[in-house]
């Protein structure tokens, strides 16, 4: 698969109207390249959905991921040290190694990710919605960014968080 026509399956299969409009963003500002840059992005586009946006720069050197964008729902929950961190940091080893293992995905393959069901828990509350994930490039070829974002009922919470990829479904581009 691949092209802006056939990206419009992944669109089709978002149950969320919030992730569907960032994903036809995306496809919009890509062109004819396989994927759009940081730098393409509009912030008048996004900013409706801005709470909800979460993303990542690859670090491929130190097999990392340091964040890069948090909305208002990642950072009240993972808090200020989102920004510039170390997904290392941010997640428990067992976490850390299923999110790298998901991003890596997303920006080698290169592939967009949809998961739906569980997100993520938080001490003893379980966290449902839907969650993309788009890759980003520099150049428009070589992935080198997660751009992502997650629709749930913000609820108050509080504990340790355990992310959760639940009903994966992947389009490579």
């Amino acid at each position: 698969m691949g092209g802006s026509s056939d990206f419009r399956e992944f669109i089709g299969m978002l149950d969320s109207p919030v992730l569907r409009s960032v994903a036809e963003h995306w496809d919009a500002v890509r062109g004819d390249r396989l994927m759009p840059s940081w730098s393409d992005l509009s912030t008048t586009s996004l900013s409706p959905h801005f709470s909800k946006l979460w993303g990542f720069q690859h670090q491929p050197e130190a097999e990392d991921f340091t964040g890069r964008l948090a909305g208002k729902n990642v950072l009240d929950w993972l808090g200020a040290n989102f920004w510039g961190g170390s997904i290392k940091t941010l997640y428990a080893p067992p976490v850390f190694e299923e999110a790298y293992q998901f991003l890596s995905k997303v920006v080698t393959v290169p592939a967009a990710g949809r998961s739906s069901g569980t997100l993520f828990t938080m001490g003893e509350k379980t966290v449902a919605g839907e969650r993309i994930a788009l890759p980003l490039a520099s150049d428009g070829v070589h992935g080198d960014a997660v751009l992502g974002a997650s629709d749930y009922e913000p609820m108050a919470v509080s504990g340790p968080v355990v992310l959760v990829h639940e009903n994966v479904k992947w389009f490579t581009l």
